[in-house]
C-alpha cells in the first residue's frame, strides 16, 4: 500500500467522523488563531512604529544634552540635566559640520499654544516649534499644500506658519487649501500661514498633526530665554558613514561645549534606527507570552485529539483486523492513523490561519499599525500543527498497530 492509498484511505475516515473531526480542529484553529493573530498585530505595529521613526531619516541621530541619574539623602532617584545647547552652540555646529552631513536646528517653543481664526479656537494644547530650512528634510514632512518658508523668512524671523493636519481639520474645515494666507492668532499674536503638511498621525510622532511650524528666529524671539535648549538633528547621506559621522560629531561638539579631554561627554547621541531595535528588543517577552497563550490552546486540543483518535481505534478495532488480514503492516496502520490527525490539525491550522490574520490586522489598525500578512508566522502555525498531528497521534496510531489481527476480527 503506498502513501498516497493510505492518505485517501485516512480522508475518508475523516469525512466518517465528520461532526468530531470539525469540533476538534475547531479547538486547533482557535489556538492557531489566538497565535498568528496576537504575533501579526504585534509585528504590523512594530513595521508601523518603523515607519513612523523612519520619517525621522533612516541615517539619522539626534543630539540631545545627557539627563544623569543620582539620589539624593536615600531618597527615590532624580535626575539632573546637563547644561543646554544654546543658540550659539547649535549654529556653531551646524555652521563646522555641514560639509560632512545635513543639520538642523529646531526649538520647542511652546506645548500648550491656543490657536485662532476668526470665531474657531483650538484648545490650548498645540505645539509650537521653531525650525530652520533643512528640518522638514531631516524629519520626513511633507508639504501637502503651500509652501516652506523662503531664505528671507527665515533670516529675518517672519511670522510665518506652516500647521498640521489637524489644526486645518479644526479651524479650516479639513479644506488645506482653504488655509494658505490666511491669517490666525498664536497666543494672541498673528502669524500668516504659508503651508500645510501632510497628516503623520499621532502613533509615536507626540502629536505632529497639532504643530504649527514658525521660523527658529521668530521662535527665539517669542520663546526663548537664558536656559533654552535647542535640537540637532543630523541626516547622513550613505548609512555605511553613520559609526563615522557620529565620532566626528562628538568630537566636534565636545570643543564647542568646551569639555576638556577628563570630562565626560554632557550630551547624549540617538540614532532614529536605534529607537526602533530597542522597541523591538522590549517585544520579545510579550511575543514568548502569545506563544504561550496559543500553545496553551493547542494543548488542550491536542489532548482532545488523542482522545478522539484513542476512540477511533476502539471502534475500527474490526476494520484494523480485516486489513491486517488482507496484508496491511504495522507501518501501513501507524502511517494510517497518524495521517488522520495531521490532516485535522492542518485544516485547524488552516483555518486558524485565515482568522489570525484579519483579526490581527484589525487590532493593529485599532492602534494605529498597517496591514501586514506575517508570512513567517504562517509557517510556524503550519509547523506547529504538524508537530501537535504527530505527538496526538503517535500512540493512538501504535496503539492501532499493535493490535492481533486474530482478537481484532472476534472483536464486536
Amino acid at each position: 500500500m503506498n502513501y498516497f492509498e493510505i492518505f485517501i484511505l485516512a480522508w475518508s475516515n475523516v469525512r466518517a467522523n465528520l461532526l468530531r473531526s470539525i469540533l476538534t480542529l475547531v479547538i486547533i484553529a482557535l489556538g492557531i488563531m489566538a497565535l498568528v493573530g496576537i504575533l501579526t498585530s504585534i509585528d504590523s505595529m512594530i513595521y508601523s512604529m518603523s515607519s513612523n521613526f523612519s520619517s525621522l531619516g533612516a541615517n539619522s541621530f539626534n543630539i540631545s544634552r545627557k539627563s544623569t541619574e543620582f539620589r539624593r539623602h536615600g531618597r527615590k532617584n532624580n535626575y539632573k540635566e546637563s547644561p543646554p545647547f544654546t543658540f550659539q552652540q547649535s549654529s556653531d555646529f551646524k555652521e563646522r559640520f555641514s560639509d560632512r552631513a545635513t543639520v538642523t536646528i529646531s526649538f520647542n517653543g511652546s506645548s500648550n499654544a491656543t490657536v485662532q481664526y476668526l470665531d474657531k479656537k483650538t484648545n490650548p494644547s498645540t505645539r509650537i516649534k521653531g525650525i530652520d530650512e533643512n528640518f522638514f528634510k531631516v524629519n520626513g514632512y511633507e508639504i501637502e499644500s503651500g509652501r516652506i518658508f523662503s531664505s528671507h523668512e527665515l533670516e529675518d524671523g517672519t511670522p510665518k506658519a506652516i500647521i498640521g493636519a489637524e489644526l486645518v481639520k479644526r479651524l479650516f474645515d479639513e479644506i488645506p487649501e482653504k488655509a494658505i494666507n490666511k491669517t490666525i492668532l498664536i497666543n494672541g499674536q498673528h502669524f500668516q500661514i504659508v503651508g500645510v503638511l501632510k497628516s503623520k498621525g499621532a502613533s509615536m510622532n507626540e502629536g505632529a498633526d497639532r504643530r504649527i511650524f514658525i521660523p527658529l528666529l521668530r521662535a527665539k524671539m517669542n520663546y526663548a530665554n537664558a536656559s533654552s535648549n535647542y535640537n540637532i538633528d543630523v541626516a547622513v547621506s550613505n548609512q555605511m558613514d553613520m559609526d563615522n559621522i557620529i565620532s566626528q560629531a562628538i568630537g566636534m561638539i565636545r570643543v564647542i561645549r568646551e569639555l576638556k579631554a577628563y570630562q565626560d561627554n554632557n550630551f547624549e547621541i540617538i540614532k532614529s534606527d536605534g529607537i526602533v531595535e530597542f522597541l523591538k528588543d522590549n517585544t520579545v517577552k510579550l511575543r514568548g507570552a502569545a506563544i504561550a497563550i496559543g500553545l496553551m490552546t493547542l494543548l488542550g486540543a491536542a489532548i482532545g485529539l488523542m482522545n478522539i483518535m484513542l476512540v477511533s481505534v476502539t471502534e475500527r478495532t474490526r476494520e484494523i483486523g480485516i486489513a491486517k488480514a488482507i496484508g496491511a503492516t504495522r507501518q501501513n496502520i501507524i502511517y494510517q492513523f497518524l495521517t488522520e490527525a495531521i490532516i485535522i490539525c492542518q485544516m485547524g491550522g488552516i483555518l486558524g490561519i485565515l482568522l489570525g490574520i484579519p483579526v490581527g490586522n484589525i487590532v493593529s489598525i485599532i492602534v494605529g499599525g498597517e496591514f501586514l500578512i506575517p508570512w513567517a508566522w504562517i509557517i510556524l502555525g503550519l509547523v506547529v500543527c504538524m508537530i501537535v498531528g504527530i505527538l496526538s497521534g503517535i500512540y493512538p496510531a501504535l496503539k492501532a498497530a499493535g493490535l492481533d489481527p486474530v482478537e481484532a476480527l472476534r472483536y464486536e
